[in-house]
């Protein structure tokens, strides 16, 4: 018997890798891709929903719901990432604009109303900063009965790239991911230390580039834009798949090896602001011992993954 495929919203700010991450979750027959909602981080909100439906549209999706969410995050003033995802966040690959229109309701109306309508729990998937989840966590608490699990890309055991020791996703609004890692529904960080390693090849980018479908050839073009490396000929780079791996691994979880872990992110001022400290420990020390009623969120944290494996579902599912 076919299992059912996954209810999932992805909750983005899309960019280049959001926007590869939206084209395999319509494409990938294992997600019913039931929402979408938009906040601001790699570009501004707006343009992050021009950019949504403009995916949408070439993938060939059906009627998924399109919102609007929050323009900054909680406290702090929006920071974008177009240095890297160019002007308008999608490349400055110079795409018509949508026929495609967002919801008339806002990106948390929207969030509850599908999580509660779904007939089988959900599986949220934010690729973004978490703003739009905060909001929903704290003023539609009740949502939590009908998520199946976070799968957030965000965080980094080691290394951060916003700072030394935070990601970007987490740096853009720390306030948000601290409420969610305390939802009270299980957590997995697909964070930096997996995120960095799932890369396609330059052959395969350049066979995307050249498909008459629209859907993959934009994933072609997206892939280009972002080459993992430079590459030595300059014209055949290998090209990050990014937030699209968090998608994968919620097609295929097998792929990705977790531990179950002490998270919590760091809200001070200062150097690790939006650090996300994963204790990975053995035993205890002397500050839970002495400070034992501190709340740590335990949380899935993504430590390996099978590069070969999630490329090759990516490529099959998009070029599908």
């Amino acid at each position: 018997m076919t299992a059912q495929p996954i209810p999932v919203i992805i909750d983005c700010d899309t960019g280049v890798d959001d926007a590869l991450a939206l084209l395999f979750a319509v494409r990938h027959p294992g997600i019913d891709l039931r929402a979408v909602t938009c906040v601001a981080g790699n570009t501004d909100v707006d343009g992050v929903v021009r950019n949504t439906l403009t995916v949408l549209e070439r993938a060939g999706a059906g009627d998924v719901p399109v919102a609007r969410g929050a323009e900054r995050p909680l406290i702090e003033a929006a920071r974008s990432a177009r240095h890297v995802h160019g002007t308008d966040g999608m490349g400055d690959l110079g795409l018509p604009a949508p026929a495609r229109r967002p919801a008339d309701v806002d990106a948390v109306t929207l969030l509850r109303r599908e999580i509660l309508a779904s007939p089988r729990p959900v599986t949220l998937v934010p690729t973004a900063p978490l703003t739009n989840i905060a909001l929903l966590l704290r003023t539609h608490p009740e949502v939590t009965r009908n998520i199946e699990r976070i799968v957030f890309m965000g965080g980094a055991v080691a290394t951060g790239n916003a700072t030394p020791v935070a990601e970007f996703n987490v740096w853009h609004d720390p306030e948000a991911a601290a409420i969610l890692l305390t939802a009270g529904v299980p957590v997995t960080m697909y964070g930096l230390d997996v995120f960095q390693r799932v890369v396609v090849p330059g052959a395969d980018v350049r066979r995307l580039r050249a498909s008459t479908e629209p859907g993959a050839r934009l994933a072609g073009d997206l892939l280009a834009h972002r080459p993992a490396a430079p590459d030595p000929d300059g014209d055949d780079p290998d090209g990050g798949l990014g937030d699209a791996g968090a998608v994968c691994a919620v097609a295929d979880p097998a792929g990705l090896t977790t531990r179950h872990l002490p998270v919590e992110v760091s809200l001070a001022p200062g150097a690790t602001r939006g650090q996300t400290v994963v204790d990975r420990r053995p035993r205890p020390g002397e500050a839970e011992i002495h400070d034992a009623g501190r709340e740590r969120a335990m949380v899935d944290v993504a430590l390996d993954v099978d590069v070969a494996r999630y490329v090759k579902l990516y490529l099959e599912t998009v070029a599908a």
